[in-house]
């Protein structure tokens, strides 16, 4: 049956209560074995997990996880296609901590502009450092529940600047230093505003900045989503405020020509400590990490984050 019957006959809002109340109901089940690790070529190096009991695949968006309070995202997937409920219940378990729930938080659905992508995306803390587990329960049509969980590794330190931590002064091209656009930008139609502004330079203005990696031409993954187009976007309104920069996985976009063998990865990469194929930063006028997105974040969820970054007083 598609996901869309029970919204049908219930709402949105109806569902997003049965969805909280079934979470409750089987907290007491946190000693749930935790899905199988599976190799998927299409997740883009995203851990994917599948749990053959209920049929649910998730993918996690955010491994680059540490002590302290991190974004979780998480994509889910059943035998019929996304499941695209507007809010799911997270629990995260810790390292040995039996069946009680360390936190429950409610996870809120974000669609892709493409319509057939999404993930969920909330805010949890971790206080210690290990092998975690982090479940989601899904509402079905006959009024049960089917859960996941999957493990989750926290490291001391997250490898990625975190929120508070102050931004690499990266010396990333602009357009003035390049022939032309396709020097800094595998995508087909790059917008200027995102290639204006050296990271370093806006840090030493004391300009907010937000930061994209990602490779447009290569966004093929199921949470890779359009994040430069939506900071373009983005750019229109704020610009005047805050400096955008796109920084494309690629060093060589223009000689690679669809043949990723010729691919030369961008040493920024390493400098910012990244992982994963998709991010994005905001960073404050006083040059700190005011919020840190790996793998896709819809233009709600960042726009969120740059008003609260613009709300900071330079000190």
């Amino acid at each position: 049956m598609p996901h869309a019957s029970l919204p049908t006959r219930l709402g949105l809002a109806a569902v997003w209560l049965v969805a909280l109340a079934l979470a409750l109901a089987i907290a007491a089940c946190g000693g749930t074995r935790a899905a199988s690790k599976v190799e998927d070529p299409f997740s883009g190096g995203y851990p994917t997990f599948r749990d053959p009991a209920t049929g649910i695949t998730a993918i996690l968006g955010t491994p680059d996880l540490g002590v302290g309070t991190f974004r979780v995202a998480i994509a889910l997937n059943d035998r019929g296609g996304l499941i695209r409920f507007p809010a799911l219940t997270l629990e995260s378990y810790r390292p040995g901590g039996g069946s009680e729930a360390a936190e429950r938080t409610t996870a809120e659905f974000f669609a892709f502009p493409d319509g057939i992508r999404g993930l969920y995306a909330a805010s949890m803390t971790f206080d210690r450092a290990g092998a975690w587990t982090v479940s989601a329960s899904v509402p079905r049509p006959d009024g049960g529940a089917a859960r996941i969980v999957i493990p989750v590794t926290v490291a001391e330190r997250a490898s990625a600047p975190g929120v508070g931590a102050s931004a690499p002064a990266s010396k990333n091209r602009g357009a003035a230093e390049v022939p032309g656009l396709d020097h800094l930008t595998t995508g087909s139609a790059p917008d200027p505003a995102l290639y204006r502004h050296r990271i370093a330079d806006s840090l030493a203005a004391h300009r907010p900045l937000v930061v994209v990696f990602a490779s447009p031409a290569f966004c093929t993954t199921p949470l890779c989503g359009p994040q430069v187009e939506e900071a373009s976007e983005l750019a229109k309104t704020y610009g005047d405020r805050v400096d955008f920069a796109h920084v494309d996985l690629f060093d060589n976009p223009h000689e690679i020509r669809g043949d990723l063998k010729r691919a030369v990865r961008s040493p920024l990469l390493k400098e910012w400590g990244l992982r994963t194929d998709e991010w994005t930063f905001v960073v404050d006028a006083n040059g700190a990490v005011a919020a840190r997105f790996e793998a896709f974040v819809p233009r709600a969820e960042l726009e969120a984050a740059l008003k609260r970054a613009l709300a900071i007083p330079l000190r």
